[in-house]
């Protein structure tokens, strides 16, 4: 088997074009940008605003089957396929999430693509990238300390220190912080109280910026959001502590959607990063928006599997923004499917069409849950060079038995030319005006009922348990006017059940709501299901420890 080069290899290789000139293809003036260095630059507000009249393009989603550590390829093929589309003369470009430190230095690693589908500059979108997470993580916090300020003079809002909901955020993966005390240390620290941290990539604020449409959308967004309760149950807000303000201030370019290149040099946003795990998991809406304006295709994707990043993108992203999908591609990889189908991954180099089979079973549960949404899906086959033409044919057929295509991509090693046949099928599915997209559920539909629907019609489980003062804080959510919001479920990524060690199609499973929190600025509310953590935790060996500068000042192990 051929040697490749590895993906940060082919990245510091790769002829990168100034920014500019990328921006000048899609019609956007340098005057209009501002430029991060020579390879990455944020798009202006007024340039932005300007587009309001334009006709949009038509959006592409990218979605997978569950994840498995042998590695599906979700956002290689996205950027493959965007390169796919730019090379048979359509105009495309792509739209992903931001990296977050915290797997980056844990155990997922980066995401910018793979091989010669990447999203450059690599080391710097892995890394602090335009400062866009941490202007968030500042926010958030400002927001925090001004919440054990009010208290330290007085309390005038009369906040109960006991249901002080806002915690802290930073962007790494610590569970030592998951719960704290805070304030210890005498009088002149304030009101000891226990607390406790997020991930950055999960807090309300990081929501709130990728489902803002401008920055007075931001701000009245920032105000609304629930953080603390008085003793008599009623809410404080963010705008009660006069916080808005300057926590639209702190993200006031963070809120620009930032644009950099492919390695074959077609135009790429990358703005926002929520997880989909714990949160909406899509790049934010005003980087979308902008791309339907300035493209006749965008091909984005959404975090993890179909059954959390696609419901999510569905439900609330094109809920929220207004958005009509037009195509969606959900990706497979044999050796994952294998995994799904009882191979071990020290076996995966092994021809096994029996285990694909069984493995297809997941893939097609996927295909019947993008079915529901009214949106035309295709299969992309992410190639691998141990993939044998019988465990191909093994997943083409099964495909085709549920009345799809799916289509083998080669992006991963030959970059745009690997994946024409799917560019093609894709841009005519995305053509054909087949698409008729609606969310699972209507927004009258109760709180509770939102989550069964989607337990059950997404996950396959046979029902939801939830203790009483979870489903009373659900309809006191409710009374309060915000029974109409969707519901975003945080869950393991790794399987339809809350077992992340229940691989395939699994049915008839309960589904534990252990935990409600509202997200009254983000618009939706947040169902913490079974063991699912909001601040990760490291791996027994995490990424961080082969990470480093060599001889020449360059970065190793980052990936």
């Amino acid at each position: 088997m051929a040697e490749f080069k590895s993906d940060i290899a082919i990245a510091r290789a790769a002829k990168k074009k100034p920014i500019r000139e990328i921006a000048a293809r899609l019609g956007i003036e340098e005057a209009d940008i501002v430029p991060y260095g020579h390879d990455k630059a944020k798009i202006s507000a007024g340039f932005i605003k300007s587009l309001a009249g334009r006709p949009d393009g038509k959006l592409i989603l990218v979605t997978a089957i569950n994840p498995t550590p042998a590695g599906e390829g979700k956002t290689t093929t996205t950027v493959g396929l965007g390169d796919g589309l730019n090379r048979i003369g359509r105009r495309a470009c792509v739209c992903i999430r931001e990296a977050s430190l915290g797997p980056n230095f844990g155990m997922k690693g980066g995401a910018a693509g793979g091989g010669y589908a990447q999203i450059v500059p690599m080391e710097d979108m892995n890394l602090h990238f335009t400062g866009d997470f941490h202007a968030i993580t500042t926010a958030h916090n400002l927001l925090a300390a001004l919440i054990d300020n009010h208290v330290y003079w007085g309390n005038a809002l009369d906040i109960d220190t006991r249901r002080i909901t806002w915690r802290r955020v930073m962007d790494m993966n610590d569970r030592a912080l998951r719960g704290i005390v805070a304030s210890l240390g005498g009088v002149a620290n304030g009101y000891p109280r226990e607390s406790g941290f997020d991930i950055t990539v999960a807090s309300e604020v990081m929501a709130i910026l990728c489902l803002a449409t401008d920055l007075a959308d931001l701000e009245k967004r920032l105000g609304a959001i629930v953080v603390a309760y008085r003793r008599d149950k009623t809410p404080v807000f963010a705008r009660d502590l006069k916080a808005d303000g300057a926590m639209a201030v702190l993200l006031k370019d963070a809120m620009q959607p930032n644009l950099v290149q492919t390695l074959e040099n077609n135009p790429a946003f990358v703005h926002g990063g929520p997880f989909a795990n714990i949160a909406h998991g899509c790049n934010s809406v005003v980087a979308t928006t902008t791309a339907l304006k300035l493209a006749d295709y965008v091909v984005t994707e959404a975090g993890f599997g179909a059954d959390l990043g696609a419901e999510k993108f569905f439900d609330i992203k094109c809920r929220k923004a207004g958005l009509k999908p037009a195509a969606t591609v959900i990706v497979a990889t044999v050796r994952a499917l294998k995994m799904n189908g009882g191979v071990g991954k020290e076996d995966l180099g092994v021809e096994n069409v029996t285990a694909v089979k069984a493995g297809c079973a997941n893939l097609g549960r996927h295909i019947e849950n993008i079915r529901q949404f009214g949106v035309p899906a295709i299969v992309a086959i992410n190639h691998f060079g141990t993939d044998t033409e019988a465990e191909l044919d093994a997943i083409k057929a099964y495909v085709a038995q549920m009345g799809e295509e799916a289509v083998v991509c080669r992006h991963w090693a030959d970059g745009s030319a690997g994946i024409t046949e799917l560019a093609e099928k894709v841009a005519r599915l995305a053509d054909s005006s087949a698409a008729q997209f609606a969310p699972l559920y209507h927004d009258a539909l109760g709180l509770f009922e939102k989550i069964e629907t989607v337990v059950r019609r997404i996950y396959r489980g046979a029902e939801v348990t939830a203790e009483k003062t979870v489903r009373d804080q659900l309809a006191a959510w409710e009374e309060a006017g915000y029974g109409n919001l969707p519901v975003c479920m945080a869950k393991t990524q790794y399987s339809f059940s809350t077992d992340p060690t229940l691989r395939g199609a699994p049915d008839g499973f309960a589904v534990h709501v252990r935990e409600v929190r509202l997200s009254a600025g983000a618009g939706f509310v947040v169902a913490i299901c079974g063991e699912i953590m909001t601040m990760p935790g490291l791996p027994s060996k995490p990424a961080a420890e082969t990470i480093r500068l060599n001889a020449a000042g360059e970065i190793e192990g980052l990936f």
